[in-house]
Parts: C-alpha cells; structure tokens; sequence
C-alpha cells in the first residue's frame, strides 16, 4: 500500500486533494490527519501555503457537499443503502432531524467539529433538504477554521521537531568537543607521566 506522506510528496497537491477524496469513499485516511499533513509539509517547503490551503479547502467543500448531495437525492431512503447504513441509522437521523429543527443551520457548522459525527450532520442536511446555499455558507466556515488549526497545528508541530532536531544537533557538537578534549588530555596525562618515569630511571641509572 502506498504511504500517504510520500505519495503526497510526490503529486504535491494532487495528492494532498485526493486524500481527501479517498478518505471520503471510506478509506483510512482521516481529515484532520490531511490538514496536518499540509501544515507539515508547507513547514517543509514542500508545497506553498497559500496554494495548498486553497486546495485543501476546495478538498473539503466538495467532499462536504458530495454527501449532502448524496443525503438530497436519496432522501430517507438513504438508510436502505448498504453502504451508508454503518453511518446513518434512523436513531440518529430522528435524533439530527430534531436538533436541524431545534437549531437550524448552525448543527452543520457546530457538527464539524465533533470527531465520528461530520459525515452523519452532511447527510442529514440533505435528507432534510437544507438549503444547498446554507449548508455551503456555515460548511464554509467550519471548513475554513479546520483547514487553519489543524494546518498551523502540523506547522509549528515541524518547527517543534526541527526545533528539538536542531539542539540535538548541538548537542552533539558540544559532546564531541567535550569528548575530543577528554581524549586530548587523558593522551598528555599519560604521555607526561610515562616521560617522567622515564626521566626518574635515567636519574637512578
């Protein structure tokens, strides 16, 4: 299987969006664990900043909204389908439909941030048929805090590790320093005491 890392460090961008695809059709590649993976690599200058939280974000919104859509088009039916059946149940979707009514729009926006509960809040928006402007409006704007955190986390988590990296660096100058005058002296120290032995058996002789 192909490592996420060194694929994206291959395809750059291409690989950072299609992760994003990819962890949407149920494979193991968490969103989050993307958002750091391109902090990490803008810390390394693999990719451009600016570019790659354009990309990641274009990333999100329409993986977002492929489940919306999904939730939209097949409606309650929805909870026949196979292949959603393990992420929406009728408990939970009754349980959605309460809190969209109780508090509207702003469940797509606050639902984002609860990790295992994203891909049920899409689908709901859509099986409940929120407005296609709405979702993408507060979609947006989770989207946009998540793409910011989660980037600056994998950034300054690099810097920390270059950071470590770099004392460790000098550290190991200063131990070697340490170590060549450590040998240095224990060769004078013995060299002078060998040469006054040497010395005292001249005098007795």
């Amino acid at each position: 299987m192909v490592e996420p890392l060194s694929f994206v460090e291959q395809f750059s961008y291409l690989g950072l969006f299609a992760l994003l695809v990819l962890g949407t059709l149920g494979f193991p590649f968490p969103e989050d664990s993307i958002l750091i993976l391109s902090g990490f690599l803008v810390a390394r200058g693999v990719v451009d900043p600016f570019v790659a939280s354009f990309v990641v974000y274009a990333g999100l919104l329409m993986t977002d909204y492929s489940l919306y859509w999904v939730g939209r088009t097949y409606g309650r039916g929805i909870l026949e389908v196979t292949r959603f059946r393990k992420i929406m149940t009728p408990g939970r979707l009754s349980k959605l439909e309460v809190k969209f009514q109780k508090w509207g729009c702003p469940v797509v926006f606050f639902g984002r941030f609860l990790l295992g509960v994203r891909a049920q809040v899409f689908l709901a928006a859509g099986v409940l048929r929120l407005s296609r402007v709405k979702f993408l409006i507060f979609d947006g704007l989770s989207g946009g805090i998540m793409v910011v955190f989660w980037g600056a986390v994998g950034f300054y988590g690099d810097y920390g590790i270059q950071a470590v990296q770099e004392k460790a660096r000098r550290i190991e100058h200063v131990a070697v320093i340490i170590l060549a005058l450590g040998v240095a002296v224990a060769i004078t120290y013995f060299y002078l005491k060998n040469r006054r032995k040497n010395d005292r058996r001249e005098v007795v002789l």
